[in-house]
């Protein structure tokens, strides 16, 4: 599922006021944070994670890891934090334009 434009707006939106809800450290993109950040997505849709002290190149591996393990798009990264979104499968909480 691709996000378009004005889906990617909107959801950037909502996501402003988050704050992060998971943390990579040093360990890196580990299976348990994979299977925390995919409860998060299952409860929330739409979370904010925080990259800590790694190279821009090694974040970036993390965070496209992240969305590839629990099947997510990535809406931002701005810095160390991105914005990951997953629609519910039965009823999505959060309603996206067309």
């Amino acid at each position: 599922m691709a996000l378009s434009d004005k889906q990617q707006r909107f959801l950037r939106g909502k996501a402003h006021a988050l704050k992060p809800v998971i943390h990579i450290g040093q360990s890196g993109l580990t299976p348990a944070v994979s299977a925390e950040a995919g409860r998060a997505l299952a409860d929330h849709e739409l979370i904010k994670v925080k990259v800590h002290g790694a190279e821009r190149e090694d974040r970036d591996a993390m965070i496209a890891g992240l969305c590839a393990a629990t099947g997510s798009e990535l809406v931002q990264r701005i810095g160390h934090v991105a914005t990951l979104y997953k629609a519910r499968s039965p009823l999505p909480k959060i309603v996206l334009p067309d």
